[in-house]
């Protein structure tokens, strides 16, 4: 162990503080700018890409096609890439080096996305989203790594706000932005935004960030046999997750076989491990009692972040709302997140502890979510303004808390000492964040699934065929309808009351989503009382400055 490392292994010490910020560089990169620029549209451009992806899907199978079966698989072929070339970056970077990666990747990622609205045929579609997800899943963790690694420190906290807020913004600006490309360009847009945009962090991270030397370990090359067991192995098990509840789950074939071919090549990947440990991977370096939580707490807040990428929109397009309708609900929430960003660094340079940061926020989304489930079946985009406005502040202070800690946890445990250990660690929070992201949504999706079937059950209860009320409510509907209809009048007066049993049902589940929303934000406060305290913080690098 390093004279550093073992300074900050104990807090107590006097010079522990200065001891590591002594140690680590303050300016490795000459164009400061340009690198965290670079940083922050790497991250968005993926989660950007990710959504517009959902949100164009109907659109997309249209140009092809193809129905809801297939169309289904079309959204599982890019996020699983995604989470295949998650844990495999480890070995991408040390072998070949992370700049190069990523410029390379950018580069396949722009002609990709520029080429998949011309595409018509299906199995040269998957083939294209599976590319796609393979070049743009090294963004995350690669443009992280280089954040660690070679943004001056004294930009180290704005970066990482920057960075936070570029991820969930672009969740929250893209129903937005397709509604407008939609409207008033083409469903097109969807890719050759990111075609666009890609190409200036390419431009950023070539002139921004210096070339680093690849990793090379005195034990030997890296395992290739290892990290596929890994990857393959991790994406099976989300492909399973993914379409889990189309393929109603254990009662199907292909869930159980993705499920069991997965967790075989997870297994084989263990045993690897244990008889051939991997020289460019520290996995017990992963196993403290912060970094465990952490991952614990990244998967809470890919689970809370749902409220705004699947309850908001679904309680509103429900009613028949598209996307152009119900994105100004979540666009209150991306507009300010800019601002709170820098007002977040601001609270970290002046020695704020992070883990108080994220707790306020997490307490803040904990509130929205109480005061959205005043929900009713006739609320609008515009009831969900100013409960927007706080999940705003909640979001961006969670995640820019959130990040933070995860980043000071990196330096205090030595993570810095080897670039091994750097590239474990963002590969683990990358995959932490994809997979553990795709749980929440699977938990979401089954959660809103069943409670609506409970509450249908429920309200049918109350609404029998010869009950006074009933009859006397399908009655009147039907002498309404009958001025104007040529016939089936009562037909259609049962279907809109089984209608408003439905609408009603999903209105009393979504209330369900947004308290359960509430109550894993509050699971996830009791995960940040038990973080240990970080015995340095983002005030020391300033001060250097």
């Amino acid at each position: 162990m390093t004279a550093t490392t073992t300074a900050i292994a104990r807090p107590e010490h006097k010079d522990g503080v200065s001891a590591l910020a002594a140690a680590l560089p303050a300016d490795l990169s000459y164009t400061p700018v340009f690198g965290v620029i670079g940083v922050v549209l790497g991250a968005g451009i993926v989660s950007l890409a990710g959504r517009l992806l959902g949100l164009g899907l109907a659109d997309l199978k249209g140009n092809v096609g193809i129905g809801f079966d297939q169309g289904a698989w079309i959204g599982s072929a890019f996020n699983v890439a995604l989470m295949f070339i998650g844990p495999f970056t480890v070995y991408l970077g040390a072998l070949i080096g992370p700049r190069r990666i990523l410029l390379v990747s950018a580069a396949v990622f722009t002609i990709v996305s520029a080429c998949l609205p011309f595409v018509h045929d299906y199995g040269v579609l998957i083939a294209l989203l599976a590319t796609a997800g393979l070049s743009s899943g090294t963004f995350y963790p690669l443009t992280l790594t280089f954040a660690l690694r070679n943004v001056p420190l004294r930009y180290l906290a704005l970066t990482l706000a920057l960075y936070a807020t570029s991820v969930e913004g672009a969740v929250n600006f893209a129903p937005a932005l397709y509604g407008f490309c939609r409207d008033h360009l083409s469903w097109e847009w969807m890719f050759w935004t990111s075609a666009l945009v890609t190409p200036a962090m390419m431009a950023c991270v070539y002139y921004g960030i210096p070339a680093s030397p690849k990793a090379r370990s005195s034990a030997g090359a890296p395992s290739f046999v290892g990290f596929f067991f890994a990857s393959a192995g991790a994406a099976l098990l989300y492909a399973a997750l993914d379409q889990g509840q189309r393929l109603d789950w254990w009662r199907s074939g292909v869930f159980n076989g993705l499920v069991m071919a997965g967790t075989f090549l997870v297994l084989c990947a263990i045993v690897r491990r244990l008889r051939r440990p991997n020289p460019f991977v520290d996995v017990p370096y992963l196993g403290q009692w912060n970094t465990v939580l952490l991952g614990a707490a990244l998967m809470a807040f890919r689970f809370v972040l749902l409220a705004t990428i699947i309850v908001i929109p679904q309680s509103l397009s429900v009613r028949g709302l598209d996307a152009g309708q119900f994105a100004p609900a979540v666009l209150w929430t991306a507009v300010p997140e800019l601002v709170l960003a820098f007002f977040a660094a601001h609270l970290l340079n002046k020695g704020v502890d992070s883990r108080l940061v994220m707790g306020i926020g997490f307490a803040a989304i904990a509130a929205a979510c109480v005061m959205n489930a005043q929900y009713t079946n006739v609320w609008s985009a515009e009831n969900y303004f100013r409960t927007e406005l706080l999940m705003a502040v909640g979001q961006s202070l969670a995640f820019v808390g959130l990040v933070s800690t995860i980043i000071l946890q990196a330096f205090t445990s030595g993570g810095m000492t080897s670039p091994f250990r750097v590239l474990t660690f963002s590969a683990f929070f990358h995959t932490v964040r994809l997979f553990g992201g795709q749980v929440g949504v699977a938990v979401m999706t089954h959660f809103i699934a069943e409670r609506e079937k409970l509450h249908s059950q429920l309200l049918g209860v109350h609404v029998q065929v010869g009950d006074w009320i009933t009859e006397h409510f399908v009655r009147s509907v039907t002498a309404g309808l009958t001025a104007t209809s040529s016939g089936g009048a009562a037909g259609r007066a049962a279907a809109i009351v089984d209608g408003k049993i439905r609408l009603e049902a999903y209105t009393l589940t979504f209330i369900d989503a947004f308290h359960l929303i509430a109550w894993v934000c509050v699971g996830t406060l009791v995960l940040i009382a038990l973080l240990r305290r970080s015995p340095i913080g983002f005030g020391a690098f300033t001060a250097r400055s």
